[in-house]
């Protein structure tokens, strides 16, 4: 069932895809920066109640 979120005179579902790549696709996001990186993420989306219905770090992106 789909969650929707109201305010005083609208009802809404706002879903986007994201896709961040590292400069020139350099491929430096592993290990412990993958780490760091997901939970800095996690951090600013749960400061502004947003929700990540899915999401995947790579060695050159990162999908939300």
């Amino acid at each position: 069932m789909v969650e929707y979120r109201r305010s005083s005179h609208t009802i809404y579902d706002i879903k986007y895809h994201v896709i961040w790549v590292t400069k020139y696709r350099y491929k430096m996001l592993r290990g412990k920066i993958a780490e760091r990186l997901r939970d800095l993420i996690r951090q600013g989306c749960e400061a502004r109640k947003i929700t990540i219905v899915q999401g995947s770090v790579g060695k050159d992106h990162v999908h939300l």
